[in-house]
Order: structure tokens, then sequence, then C-alpha cells
């Protein structure tokens, strides 16, 4: 008898245990309005390998409780304090059902009554996206910064570690993180001012460089590999900035000199050509194509600066390149002539397909990350033919960019939420070079955003996790001098 009553009431138990666990939904006043959400979430198009898309209400609320569905699966999740945080493992089978179809997703929200939202869809792509990102997070003060850091972050989860972080070396600037072919084993980034130098990692040796020569107006500066690993192009640049007082864009960062150069990797030289280094031009921003061909770069003519900052309209031109030769071709092409179309170029990237080059547009000079009018652009490379992304863009800055190893995904920087930050959001390209609706980065915390005092700059996609090297990089940096970079263009002269 009491073996008996004990399984009765394990049975009430374990009965009551599932009731509680079944969300029962109340029946609300359907309503043809889509709910405010933070981040933005409706119908965008995500991987099958990212971390939940938490969002909050917008307004506030008594209650809510959110229905995803894709196929049979279903998943409730109740808010707390307005604000849905879905289970990783339960998103991630939701994932798997709606891969190359969609997922549901029904709000039902109390203020004085329960209302039913008019469903959104997030599409979800058959194709995977690179599974990390790198990025810098530095303050985005207009004279003064203070911590900044080379980060990784897991797309499929939410976790970030350091790369490298300038509270290591003095509080010194660090920049122009690369990898070469979104490879986490082959990257380079920048140190200035104290323990000034270029790091290059490479699989597991870490070389530190001293890259001012005689011939060239200043250290190499932005950079792009060639897919061989064997060579990075640069451009040097003397750069200046200053500020408006009443201006749209309140800061003006611009060349008054700059040229493009190609280091070899393995003999440790600088080599250019008069197309790339001239007197009477700036070139910079370089690019190589993915079979390594061809260096787009842009390039304005030399203006009086800052008296004409407004007037200087970058180019955008392709060359031909020799990698086993290290030549250059004679002739340039042109694919966007700022003299005649009357906007300026910069940030041009290259899908690793070979097919589409996405670059920024805005209304004059080449650092674009703060002109509100910069937008991205597409140049489908077989044809010619240009045309903005305008689901991409917004009424605020759109500026760096980089393409995931597929091709199908890119990441970009967009101060489009309040102005100020530079935030990453990821869209799928499919291969007709048609962009979808973009989604922000996802974090864990809803408020991360909003608490966040850090811009994220330069954002690249990478498709591992680079291995911890800080103390590696601390040394190279620290006790070395650096090798010193050696500049073999006889012909052409700074």
């Amino acid at each position: 008898m009491k073996k008996e009553m004990k399984t009765f009431l394990c049975c009430i138990l374990l009965a009551s245990t599932l009731m509680s666990c079944r969300h029962i939904l109340p029946d609300g006043e359907p309503i043809d309005n889509l709910p405010g959400i933070f981040p933005d979430y409706t119908d965008v198009t995500v991987p099958y390998n990212i971390a939940p898309l938490n969002f909050a209400l917008t307004c506030p609320v008594a209650g809510a409780y959110a229905v995803f569905s894709a196929g049979k699966q279903k998943l409730t999740v109740k808010a707390r304090k307005g604000k849905f945080t879905i289970p990783a493992s339960q998103w991630s089978d939701l994932l798997k059902v709606a891969t190359g179809s969609s997922i549901t997703v029904t709000i039902h929200a109390k203020d004085n009554e329960w209302k039913s939202f008019r469903p959104f869809c997030i599409f979800v792509a058959v194709e995977p996206v690179d599974p990390y990102i790198a990025y810098r997070l530095i303050e985005p003060g207009y004279a003064l910064w203070n911590q900044m850091g080379i980060y990784q972050r897991n797309l499929e989860n939410y976790s970030e570690t350091v790369i490298m972080e300038n509270r290591l070396t003095g509080g010194n600037c660090m920049n122009c993180h690369s990898f070469c072919m979104q490879n986490p084993e082959k990257m380079l980034f920048h140190m200035r001012d104290l323990y000034s130098g270029t790091l290059i990692l490479n699989g597991r040796h870490i070389e530190k460089l001293d890259t001012k020569t005689e011939q060239t107006i200043s250290p190499l500066v932005y950079p792009s590999w060639h897919p061989s690993g064997n060579y990075v192009a640069f451009s040097v640049n003397v750069t200046r900035q200053s500020y408006h007082m009443n201006h749209p864009n309140r800061i003006e960062v611009y060349d008054e000199a700059s040229d493009v150069v190609v280091y070899d990797v393995k003999k440790n030289e600088i080599i250019t050509s008069s197309v790339l280094s001239s007197d009477d031009r700036f070139e910079t921003f370089p690019a190589f194509s993915p079979d390594g061909k061809k260096l787009f770069f842009c390039s304005a003519k030399a203006l009086t600066m800052p008296h004409s900052y407004e007037e200087l309209k970058y180019s955008l031109y392709a060359i031909s390149f020799d990698p086993e030769n290290r030549s250059f071709g004679s002739v340039i092409d042109t694919l966007y002539h700022a003299e005649s179309a009357g906007k300026s170029v910069s940030f041009p990237r290259v899908s690793p397909d070979g097919k589409y080059l996405m670059y920024v547009l805005s209304e004059y000079g080449n650092f674009s990350i703060w002109h509100k009018d910069a937008d991205l652009h597409m140049i489908e490379i077989s044809t010619g033919k240009h045309y903005p992304l305008e689901a991409l863009n917004s009424a605020d800055a759109e500026s760096y960019h980089s393409w995931s190893s597929n091709s199908r995904w890119v990441v970009f920087s967009s101060r489009r939420i309040d102005g100020l930050y530079t935030r990453p959001y990821i869209a799928y390209i499919n291969t007709e070079g048609k962009p979808s609706k973009p989604f922000l980065l996802p974090q864990k915390d809803t408020d991360f955003y909003h608490r966040s005092l850090k811009s994220y700059n330069i954002p690249e996609f990478i498709t591992g996790k680079v291995r911890e090297r800080k103390k590696e990089f601390v040394s190279k940096a620290k006790n070395e001098q650096g090798t010193k970079a050696k500049y073999v263009n006889p012909n052409v002269s700074r």
C-alpha cells in the first residue's frame, strides 16, 4: 500500500511539474502591428550557427510571452521585465529545423489587457557564418582615449576573449588588425608610440617589424593580405585630425600625403610602383583580389589640406600584380571616377569568390567612419555594375566591412543606433549580390548596447579562434626593436 501511495504521489508531482513548465498563453486581442523590439530582429536573415537573438520590448509591459515556431518545433519564452532570454539548446534546435526556411515569432504582451502582435519571421540561411569575428574596442573619443584592445567573439555563443590589450604595453595605441583569408593563424596589427612596430603572427612564429624607411613617408598603415600570405599591401599616410564646431560630421580625418606599397613577408622588403606612389595624388586603402592578381586602391588628386578637405574626392582603381616577379602593371583600370561622379570611395573589399566588391561612398574624403552620409555600395566585377546596398544603409554612417570566407555574409560598422558608437551588424548576401536586412551582433544581455561605452572598430571574420598569445606579443613588443624593412624600388623616390 505504501509503495502504491508513493508511486501515486510521484505521478502527481511529475504532472504538476510538467504543467508548471508549460506556458498557458492568455487570449489576446490580435493587432496588426509588429512589436517594438531592441535589437530589431524582425524579418532578418541569420546563419544556422548563430547565438540566440535575445531582445527586449521597447515599451513597458505588465507581462509578455514570445512564441518561436519552426515546423513542429515550438518554444515559448516568458519575458522578465520585458526582456526575452532564449535558452541556447532550444534555440539551436529551432535553427536546425528552420534552416532553409524561417522561424515565426509571435509576441503576446499585456499593458492594460493582453494583445497579440502581428508575427514576424527570422529567416535561416543554409550557409553558415565563420564562427568568430575580431574587432578593436575603443572609446569613441574625439581627442583622447584610455584603454583599448583587440578582441575576438564566438558567434555561436556570447564568449569574448582577448587577443591583445594596451594595458599590457603601457597604454599605447594598437590598430589595423588584419587576417590573411580569415585565417586566425596568420594576422598582423600595429603598435604606435610606446614599443612601436608591426607584429606579424604566422602560425607559431611572431615577428616584430620596424617598417619606416627613408623612402616612405610613414610606417606601414592600412593593410590587405595577398591570398598567398607572402605579401601584404599597405598604405603609408601622413594623417591629421581636426574638429568641427558646427557640422553634422564631428571629426575630420584627412591625409596630407599617402602612397600604396607592397611588403614582401619572406624577404622583408617594400616594393611599389610610380602608379601607386606619386607626388601629385593621394593613394590609399589597398585591397588584393582573391586570386592575388589585382590590387584595388583608392586615389585622389593631391590638394592643399585641410583648406580643400571638402573638395577631396577619391576614385577607385585596379592595377595588375604578378606575385612571381613582384611586378605591377603600367595601366590602371578605373572602377569609379570620382571627378565625374561627384562622390568619394573608401574601404574597397572583394568577396572571396571574386564576384563582388563592396565599398563605402560618401560626399568627400576617405576616412568615412565619421561621415553621416557614408553608405555601402557594391560592384558586380564581371559586369562593372554599381548599386547601393539599400537594405544595409541607414541615416547614419556605415563604414568598415569585411566578408566571410564563403562570401555569403558581411559584417560592417554602423552608428545607426545613436550616431556616436559604431556597432557590428551582420548581413546575408545571396549569390546574386542582393543583401538581406542586417542584424546587430547578439548579446546575452539585452541592455548591453545601452550600457557599453566602447565602439567596435574594424570587425573582421575569422574561421577559428586566435590562440592565446598575449605574453608572446608583449615580449616581442617590449624586448625587440623590430626587424628593419628594406625599400627596394630605386626608380620610385620620396
